[in-house]
Parts: structure tokens; C-alpha cells; sequence
């Protein structure tokens, strides 16, 4: 590819999605439209991941070309996605607590954007392949339904079938979904019907719990971040549930590398794929105070309360259909990447 587009651009895996191709001599626009709904009411201004990656982006990576849009405008994207050879979409709205409070703003940005974005990758002479960032949202309360065993530290499934994790075969039907799962579904299929039909070599990436630099999450998007820069500036910490639920959790680069390698050949590709760290980094949010109490000397001060609406008790993806059709793998193990978190962390004075 000789040009990228990456909606989203400022935001966390956005803006990680532009540094790396234009660290490889890639022409990159990174489209954001700088106004992220706040998803905390007392979220403070040194936690806004928009505005400190968009900086970041201007002053370490002076050639990727920032452009202030939104995935909304159909006729100013059309413009845009013209002339790239791919698309990286990672704009939407991230918070499930967001869309119960505003289910019509988080259909518009995660539905009706991704649409835009299909429709003008159609539309364009330049025919780019599009990757999606989807999410595990998109099977909804089915995960809950796989019988899991209660152990010291966390839960596991309790089921041979799901070793592996959960497969992009699951069930989406007959389950709650909360309205940001619905809204990310609705992305999803669309992606789907417009690489079956043809129109564009398009894949959705159901991502697992993403982390890295330049992220600084909340209590509802980016758990990993929120834990880690918490316990730096030893501020307390909440847990909704019993602390025993398990993620798998994967670093940021690996997550841009499989992008990357269906974008580089996307024909014939399946349009969905679940990405994460897979069955083995995974971690309790138990497990996870452990490593951090390692690192730092001292345990987070932590409280619980009630487990939340769409939470899930076991994720872990199932990542083997992207080992066999895109040959990747993650890379960074788990305390590798929280070193290098918090070596980032610690230069940037947080």
C-alpha cells in the first residue's frame, strides 16, 4: 500500500494505526473529528486520550496529515477515502454506559459511520481494502451462557469445546446485546455483506481488552490502561463484580500488525476475525492487581460494587482463524507489555 486513511485517528488504536504505517514511508491521513463524548462525568483533561495522541501525532509523526472530519458526513468522507489504497476504521463510540444514556448518538457514530465508511471505499477509484474495529460485544450475553468454574483467583470455561476460546462462529442471535453490542453488530454485518457481495475487501477485527502507550482509559473503555496509570498515581480503583472475571489482553502493535497483514493482501480473506491476546494472555482483574502490586511494591487501593449490565464473566478469544489465514500471532506477553507501559508512562511524567 502506497496510502492509508485512519478514521479515528486520534484515539488510542488510531493513532498507534498511523504511526506505524508512516514509520514504514506509508502517505497516512488520520481523520478525527475531535470531540469524543466523555464517558466519565469527573473524567479529568490528563486522561483525554483524543487530545494527547492528535498532539502526539503532529509532533513525533509531522507527515502523517491530520485532517478534523467526521465519519458522519458522508459527502466530506467520500472525498477523503478517495485516492487511499486502504482504511484502517477505528472512529466510533467506545462505552457501553454512553449507549444506554444516548443509544441514537451511538447507533449514528458505530453503524451509520462504519456504513459511510464501506459505502465510500465502494464508491472510490482508488478501491481500498477496509479493516473495522469490531469488538467481542458483538455475541452479546451468549458468552454468558458457556458454563464456567469458579477457581481462587478467577473464573474458567468449563467447557472442552471453548479451550481455545471463543471461535467467530458463536452465536449472535437470541441474547441481550446492550445498544453499543447492537450498534457494533450492525458495523459488523455490514462489512460482512459488503465483502461477500464483493463490493470491498473488508474484515472486521472483533478485538479483545487492547492496551499500550497512549492510552488512559476509565472505568468503562481501556480497563488495562485505567488499572496501570491508577496504581502509578495511587488513586483508588472500583471493580464491578467479584474481580474474578478474565480477559485476554493484547498489545497494541500486535493488534496493528494484524490489521496490516490482511490489508496488505485482503482477497479471498474471511471478513471476520476475533483478535486478542487468546488463551494464553489472559488475566483475572485479581491476577492483574498481583502483577501490578509486583511491579510497584504496594497494592492498589481497591473497592467493589455490583456487577455491571453487559458484563461478561470469561473472554477469551479464540484467535487460530487468524493464525491459519493472516499468519499472526501475538508477540508481546503480558508483563512485557506492562513494562513497556509503564516505562512510557513514567518518561511522560503521569
Amino acid at each position: 500500500m502506497d496510502s492509508v486513511l485512519v478514521t479515528g485517528g486520534a484515539g488510542f488504536v488510531g493513532s498507534h494505526a498511523a504511526a506505524y504505517y508512516d514509520d514504514r514511508g506509508v502517505d497516512v491521513t488520520a481523520l478525527d473529528n475531535l470531540s469524543r463524548v466523555e464517558t466519565l462525568a469527573d473524567a479529568d483533561a490528563d486522561r483525554d486520550t483524543a487530545a494527547y495522541n492528535w498532539q502526539y501525532l503532529g509532533r513525533e509523526h509531522p507527515d502523517v496529515e491530520r485532517v478534523e472530519a467526521d465519519v458522519r458526513d458522508f459527502a466530506r468522507l467520500e472525498s477523503i477515502v478517495e485516492g487511499h489504497d486502504g482504511v484502517v476504521h477505528t472512529a466510533g463510540q467506545v462505552a457501553v454506559t454512553t449507549s444506554l444514556e444516548d443509544p441514537f448518538l451511538d447507533f449514528e457514530v458505530n453503524a451509520r459511520g462504519t456504513l459511510n465508511v464501506l459505502e465510500a471505499a465502494s464508491r472510490a477509484d482508488s478501491d481500498p481494502a477496509v479493516v473495522v474495529a469490531s469488538t467481542n460485544k458483538v455475541y452479546g450475553d451468549n458468552v454468558n451462557d458457556i458454563p464456567v468454574r469458579e477457581e481462587a483467583t478467577r473464573y474458567r470455561y468449563d467447557d472442552p469445546e471453548f479451550a481455545e476460546g471463543i471461535p467467530e462462529t458463536l452465536s449472535i442471535d437470541d441474547c441481550e446485546h446492550t445498544p453499543y453490542g447492537v450498534s457494533k453488530l450492525a458495523a459488523d454485518l455490514y462489512v460482512q455483506d459488503y465483502a461477500e457481495r464483493g463490493d470491498v475487501d473488508a474484515a472486521a477485527f472483533r478485538m479483545s481488552c487492547i492496551y499500550g502507550p497512549r492510552q488512559f482509559g476509565n472505568e468503562d473503555q481501556g480497563w488495562v490502561a485505567h488499572f496501570a496509570l491508577s496504581a502509578l498515581r495511587d488513586e483508588p480503583l472500583t471493580i464491578y463484580g467479584d474481580g474474578k472475571q478474565v480477559r485476554d489482553v493484547l498489545y497494541v502493535e500486535d493488534l496493528i500488525r494484524a490489521y496490516d497483514a490482511f490489508l496488505q493482501a485482503p482477497a479471498g480473506k474471511p471478513s471476520v476475525f476475533n483478535v486478542g491476546g487468546g488463551p494464553e494472555r489472559t488475566t483475572s482483574l485479581l491476577e492483574f492487581l498481583d502483577l501490578l502490586e509486583g511491579k510497584l511494591g504496594e497494592r492498589p487501593d481497591v473497592s467493589f460494587q455490583d456487577w455491571r449490565e453487559g458484563d461478561q464473566k470469561v473472554y477469551v478469544s479464540d484467535v487460530s482463524r487468524a493464525n491459519a489465514v493472516l499468519n499472526w500471532n501475538p508477540i508481546v506477553g503480558v508483563e512485557e507489555g506492562i513494562g513497556r507501559y509503564f516505562d512510557w508512562a513514567k518518561h511522560s511524567g503521569l
